[in-house]
């Protein structure tokens, strides 16, 4: 059986809607940082590994280095993320996952307080660690990998589906790589609305992410404390 049917044999941590929402949210981060901390993208480190190595290369040593800060702010996240969720589970309140969307919240709370003459760093630096943490919670939507904070993937694997049907001739391979299709949508409406909300907001548009987060956030709480089994692991961990 797939699709709507079998639902109930995934936790709600890896329902689809809930990575639509998260994907928003990471689309609204991004659009935040580029436009108003530093015109940086802080959801993913390929472009500071590309430029770490290109200071590198033109003997640009400090600025070089700099890269390091937002590439182990990102690593750290990873660690932790792999760490924590263990000792949670002793908690048997709520699940890691629902922990680390209330985290996030609070970050993102934070980050809004910043004034604009705070150097941009900070907050691409506690961006870069939430992204992480978030990257490697949630990874299967459903049974099928996704990211929720980048859509690299998502856009490859839309044009791995779109081929499939080409070749087979058969429209139901679709349905997988329309679901990528709308997580490139999710993060792209995320991203227009932050920027709008940007030139009216200031500092205060990152708030806006609170809304997609905090309906994750209700969510999974309601989820844990009335159905799910805290000791269950995701799919994919």
């Amino acid at each position: 059986m797939t699709g709507k049917s079998n639902t109930h044999l995934y936790l709600m941590c890896e329902r689809y809607f809930i990575f639509e929402w998260l994907i928003m949210a990471a689309g609204m981060l991004g659009a935040y940082t580029l436009s108003l901390r530093g015109g940086v993208f802080c959801n993913a480190q390929t472009a500071n590994v590309a430029l770490m190595a290109v200071a590198f290369g033109k003997g640009s040593w400090k600025q070089g280095f700099y890269y390091l800060i937002p590439i182990s702010a990102y690593t750290v996240g990873a660690v932790l993320s792999e760490l924590l969720p263990k000792k949670v589970r002793h908690i048997h309140f709520l699940r890691w996952d629902t922990y680390l969307i209330g985290f996030e919240m609070i970050t993102v709370f934070f980050i809004g307080w910043l004034p604009l003459s705070c150097p941009p760093q900070i907050a691409q630096v506690m961006i870069n660690f939430i992204c992480s943490m978030q990257y490697n919670t949630f990874r299967q939507a459903e049974g099928i990998p996704m990211a929720t904070t980048f859509v690299t993937n998502h856009i490859r694997q839309f044009g791995v589906g779109v081929a499939e049907v080409l070749k087979k001739k058969d429209v139901r391979v679709l349905g997988r790589a329309m679901k990528h299709f709308r997580m490139i949508l999710f993060f792209f409406a995320g991203g227009v609305i932050m920027t709008c909300a940007c030139r009216v907001m200031s500092a205060y548009a990152i708030w806006l992410a609170l809304i997609p987060m905090t309906i994750v956030f209700v969510f999974l709480a309601h989820a844990d404390l009335s159905s799910e089994d805290l000791e269950q692991k995701p799919h994919g961990h």
